[in-house]
């Protein structure tokens, strides 16, 4: 009879337990509902989304409510009752309306609340102070005269009427940032940009694009002068010799194309390889000083008879065929075999290894965005992250990569776009369209 009862005992201990695990794990829980706000919202503009995400493990929500008072009048963003099956998680997503909601620039006060479903009612609540931001910031323009080639590279100083975390200049669908500088004490933005080679045969579109914290966003065009420019179109054989000389170079770099015959080698690499080295390039110019770090006119390689000019179109032949075209976005530079390579201006070293169709390359960033650009190198005589004065050694000429021949392919870039480099060769292009433009008064 005992053995029954201590039997009856336990059984009721353990019903009692799991009932109670399950009340105290559901209805019964004490946890908090979760509030997750996905951005960092500290103002409030005219093209803010609130993402906010609510969550309970437990009994589940119940409501949640977000709402925004200013001048002690609540609005109301969103209100939610989570009814019918348990929801453990959901995530608004409110675009906010300052002009819809009567709202005026100045402090409010964001609230975001939630309630689960257990007895007890738990809630959580983040309360926090924003900034309404509902009027656009003014660009104004300081420098109104623009003269630029295809191709080519332009500096505008614009200055906003107030903070602009982000602002730059689009031409066409490629974005410029800009930089804060400060001109005769006074703040303004920098930003270099370029046109592309074909800007001649297109109606380009430049504009200054300015954003507050507010998100807000104003947009104003910029005058400019297009100078006439053509470029040489050139047909390029390519011999077996050539083929059998570079091809292997990429094959053994890249054990898929063993195999392949040499032709297909190389109209993977002139197509395929040259567009992925581009995007890396593209990818390295993204993070450049945010201050001038070069002065005065960039050297040219000393010596040196240029074999290619920026902007040559190729179209490749082989076998009375065309293979493959492309553009070359750089000056080909040629003196004796494993010439000296000099740093054409001071800077910061932010690549020096190989690169495909580059080879041995290095480049070095030069400040607000400007980059120079050297490949084909035999071997490489600095190192990444390594400060380097203007005249400092870089390395020696060579053929590796995609070259015909012993020579240096010279680039500059701004913005992550190849510009024409004998415009930084140039003092007097300097003076005109750098030095004499920073000579503001606003």
């Amino acid at each position: 009879m005992k053995t029954y009862k201590i039997y009856f005992i336990s059984l009721f201990a353990i019903l009692v337990g799991v009932l109670s695990w399950w009340f105290f794990a559901t209805s019964g829980e004490f946890g908090k509902p979760q509030i997750q706000m996905m951005q960092d919202i500290r103002s409030i503009g005219q093209r803010t989304v609130l993402e906010v995400t609510f969550s309970d493990s437990g009994s589940g929500l119940k409501n949640s409510t977000i709402t925004l008072t200013q001048d002690n009048q609540p609005r109301t963003l969103s209100t939610l009752q989570y009814g019918g099956k348990k929801t453990n998680r959901h995530a608004v997503s409110i675009p906010v309306d300052p002009v819809a909601l009567k709202l005026h620039d100045g402090p409010a006060v964001l609230t975001i609340t939630a309630e689960d479903q257990a007895v007890w009612n738990n809630s959580a609540s983040v309360t926090r102070t924003v900034n309404v931001d509902v009027v656009p910031p003014q660009i104004f323009l300081l420098t109104p005269v623009n003269h630029i080639n295809p191709g080519g590279t332009c500096m505008v100083l614009f200055k906003a009427s107030k903070t602009v975390p982000v602002a730059g200049v689009r031409v066409d669908d490629r974005l410029f940032p800009s930089y804060p500088v400060t001109i005769n004490n006074k703040p303004c933005q920098l930003a270099y940009f370029s046109l592309p080679a074909q800007a001649a045969l297109e109606k380009t579109q430049i504009k200054i694009y300015v954003q507050d914290q507010g998100g807000n966003e104003t947009v104003q065009s910029v005058p400019y002068l297009l100078i006439k420019k053509k470029f040489r179109n050139d047909k390029m054989p390519i011999s077996d010799s050539f083929l059998q000389q570079k091809m292997p170079e990429f094959v053994a770099r890249q054990p898929a194309l063993a195999g392949k015959p040499l032709i297909d080698v190389f109209i993977y690499v002139n197509n395929t390889l040259r567009e992925e080295n581009f995007r890396a390039i593209q990818t390295i110019c993204q993070k450049s000083a945010p201050r001038q770090l070069w002065e005065g006119t960039f050297l040219r390689m000393k010596d040196a008879a240029p074999m290619a000019q920026f902007g040559d179109h190729r179209t490749y032949i082989y076998a009375g065929k065309n293979i493959g075209e492309s553009t070359h976005f750089g000056v080909d530079l040629a003196s004796t075999a494993k010439a000296p390579i000099e740093a054409a201006n001071s800077g910061v070293v932010v690549y020096a290894d190989y690169l495909g169709i580059y080879g041995n390359m290095v480049m070095i960033d030069h400040g607000y965005g400007l980059f120079s650009h050297y490949a084909h190198l035999s071997n490489i005589s600095v190192k990444s992250g390594q400060a380097v004065k203007k005249g400092e050694a870089l390395g020696k000429s060579g053929l590796t990569g995609l070259a015909g021949g012993d020579h240096l392919h010279f680039s500059i870039l701004v913005g992550g776009q190849f510009v024409n480099p004998t415009e930084w060769w140039d003092p007097h292009w300097i003076q005109d369209n750098v030095t004499k433009k920073m000579d503001v008064s606003f």
